[in-house]
């Protein structure tokens, strides 16, 4: 057996940039429509941003402790800091040109102008100035900045400018100013003309513009972006004691004033300006990044489209589920078989709705959910008060530490308690990131076991499965899991069925693996199929090396971080892994084990890392009805047909295409659509 010490293994963190850069490879597709790449350019620097915020934080903590500590990583922190500013550093290189020499030229073609300030003309003026008078100018606070005295502090994500002044004696003087990027929109329409040339400003080159109206007495001299990202995470994992919701708000009210992370600044910008904000602004060099003009480039994501949706994707509007279409009572439908919902393919619609028919059911008593994400008005919310007021027992467990979502899960957690449900909260020392919802009826239990989270809004762009039973092998373990919830009741008897995290779920899942290296050592066939979004845990790698070693035959699906290193010789030389990135989120996770011909299929909430098998509470179900066990294969199989919009992943973190020129060809989410689009029709 391996030793996970001493096995090729990519550190996580530079494995997620090698992601990032495949949703930066989208942007720069030219099979993908104009406003669908504006999108990408978004989700990317939406990512990195995150990164910075929270896994670049924890870095810069490992690099502030003593040797000694130090010394227990398997990894150099200062090291892996530098790499990633260098990585990042070329991928934005990247982004400017695909926005410069793609995106503009693209824009243009279509009659859509994006006016920097050279590009004002005095038909333009006018309205600047108005705009700026009666809408910008009252959420202005300029700062100038005094060497040696009095540091000024930036808000983390927050756009500003610095600027070079001279007085009339061409003294120099900088300032920072805040551009009101939360308060109004990042493109602002310029009123139409009678041609059909449609004009955009960025809101910071309208206030580029006006900068003299804010300064008088000065000369503008120069003017740059800058930005800085702070850390933003609740340092909370490991807190075992005390009040957790209290420290998870002091949290949430610091995020602002985090120690920094990254300072990106336009790299125009002269070294005595930039040496001069380092220092007035409390900036420390390892945090310097060099970007473009703009920053915050996650606005792209909501940039106007003016109803061209011939440069978007084709709708593709969720489906009914053969099953449940035209059903009134969904109860009845699943008590006689277990129905897998697969989104956003399916409605979600039918998880609120048997939410809501649970609520009106007079056979029903008992309604318990865990909720780790939520919809902003969320119709999940609105089915459990339905149900208390119509005097259900409802019992909601609300995941705090859903990082980023804290604040609006503390609120929603306060709304259900005043309504009278009973609300678990996080345990100090466990995320509960289960997907679980037990509906009691009189006569018997109904299930809903999930990988994405209760939440409609993500469900029409993530990808991902729900699973609703009546099978007492499953309902009768899910109500195990709920006690444990509840009453803190550590489980007397072992999960048989269910692979729960805390409960020898990573012991499980060794056996599934050993039981396909026994398999081939006997000659048998032996196949391992996984779909992640990240793997990173060492001694899981080290086990699926073994398995390879011993022969199995292991397929991988991986979207995001894949610290496993495939086709490796003496390693992972039976290893091939692919990764999708396309319209919708690959956000499912699918562990399948050929068992001699007997398939073992289990759907999970659960990456394999190590925070997901030790800090967690997972839970992975498995498929047992025949059919939906051939619809999973079927479903996996058109994913690894995909020779549109799958990668290779591999050491180099190249991000091949996986191109085939001999075949038509085969885009797996779109195929998916067609397959359940068939299945309703048939």
């Amino acid at each position: 057996m391996l030793n996970n010490k001493n096995i090729p293994i990519v550190h996580r963190d530079i494995s997620w940039l090698s992601f990032n850069y495949r949703v930066l490879q989208e942007a720069k597709d030219s099979s993908v429509p104009l406003f669908e790449r504006l999108k990408f350019l978004g989700i990317y620097s939406s990512n990195l941003d995150d990164f910075f915020r929270v896994r670049v934080a924890a870095i810069k903590t490992l690099i502030r402790l003593g040797a000694k500590t130090k010394r227990k990583l398997n990894f150099p922190p200062d090291k892996i800091l530098e790499e990633i500013r260098q990585i990042v550093t070329k991928q934005q290189m990247e982004f400017v040109e695909i926005y410069n020499n793609q995106i503009i030229p693209e824009l243009r073609s279509c009659d859509i102008w994006l006016l920097h300030s050279l590009d004002f003309k005095k038909y333009h003026h006018q309205f600047l100035d108005n705009f700026f008078k009666e809408k910008l100018i009252q959420h202005f606070q300029p700062v100038l900045l005094v060497q040696n005295k009095i540091k000024t502090f930036l808000k983390s994500g927050v756009l500003y400018f610095a600027i070079r002044l001279k007085t009339k004696g061409r003294k120099n003087r900088y300032a920072v100013l805040e551009i009101p990027s939360k308060r109004f929109p990042r493109f602002i329409q310029f009123p139409s003309r009678k041609s059909k040339r449609k004009e955009l400003f960025f809101l910071d080159d309208i206030v580029r513009y006006c900068l003299p109206q804010l300064f008088p007495g000065y000369f503008v001299e120069e003017v740059y972006s800058i930005k800085m990202t702070r850390d933003a995470d609740i340092y909370i994992e490991d807190e075992y004691s005390g009040d957790l919701i209290e420290k998870i708000r002091k949290g949430i009210a610091k995020r602002n004033i985090g120690k920094g992370t990254r300072f990106v600044y336009d790299r125009l910008m002269p070294q005595n300006m930039l040496s001069f904000l380092t220092e007035s602004l409390q900036v420390k060099e390892q945090d310097l990044q060099e970007e473009g003009r703009y920053h915050n480039n996650v606005d792209f994501i909501n940039f106007p489209d003016f109803g061209l949706l011939e440069h978007k994707d084709p709708p593709l509007p969720p489906l009914s589920h053969i099953d449940l279409h035209n059903k009134n009572n969904l109860f009845k439908v699943i008590d006689k078989k277990d129905v897998l919902l697969n989104f956003p393919y399916h409605k979600y619609d039918y998880v609120i709705r048997l939410l809501e028919q649970a609520a009106h059911d007079p056979n029903v008593t008992d309604i318990k959910i865990t909720q780790y994400r939520m919809a902003k008005d969320s119709r999940i919310i609105a089915a459990l008060r339905s149900a208390i007021q119509e005097g259900k027992n409802v019992m909601v467990f609300m995941e705090v530490k859903a990082r980023f979502d804290e604040e609006a899960n503390l609120y929603w957690a306060e709304r259900l308690e005043s309504w009278g449900a009973k609300v678990m909260y996080s345990f100090p020392e466990l995320k509960v990131h289960a997907k679980l919802l037990l509906i009691n009826r009189k006569e018997k239990q109904f299930v809903y076991l999930g990988t994405g989270n209760f939440n409609e809004d993500t469900s029409t762009i993530y990808s991902d499965f729900g699973l609703f039973t009546t099978d007492d092998r499953i309902t009768k373990e899910v109500v195990r899991v709920f006690e444990f919830l509840e009453f803190n009741m550590r489980p007397t008897k072992l999960f048989n069925h269910l692979l729960v995290g805390q409960f020898r779920m990573r012991r499980n899942i060794y056996k599934l693996i050993d039981q396909e290296i026994a398999n081939a050592r006997d000659g048998k066939k032996a196949e391992i199929t996984l779909k992640l979004n990240s793997i990173q845990d060492p001694r899981m790698i080290a086990r699926l090396y073994d398995a390879s070693n011993a022969g199995v035959k292991i397929r991988m699906i991986v979207r995001g971080a894949c610290s496993l290193v495939p086709g490796e010789v003496g390693f992972s030389e039976n290893i091939e892994v692919i990764s999708i990135v396309d319209r919708f989120l690959e956000h499912s996770r699918i562990y399948m084990f050929h068992n001699d011909g007997k398939e073992k299929i289990y759907l999970s909430s659960a990456d394999l890392m190590t925070r997901n098998l030790f800090y967690r509470i997972e839970c992975a179900f498995p498929i047992y009805d025949q059919d939906i066990k051939k619809e999973i294969i079927d479903f996996l199989a058109i994913q690894f047909q995909d020779n549109v919009k799958a990668r290779i992943i591999e050491k180099g973190q190249t991000n091949t295409y996986k191109l085939d020129d001999n075949s038509d060809p085969k885009r797996c989410q779109l195929m998916l659509y067609d397959y359940y689009l068939d299945k309703l029709l048939s």
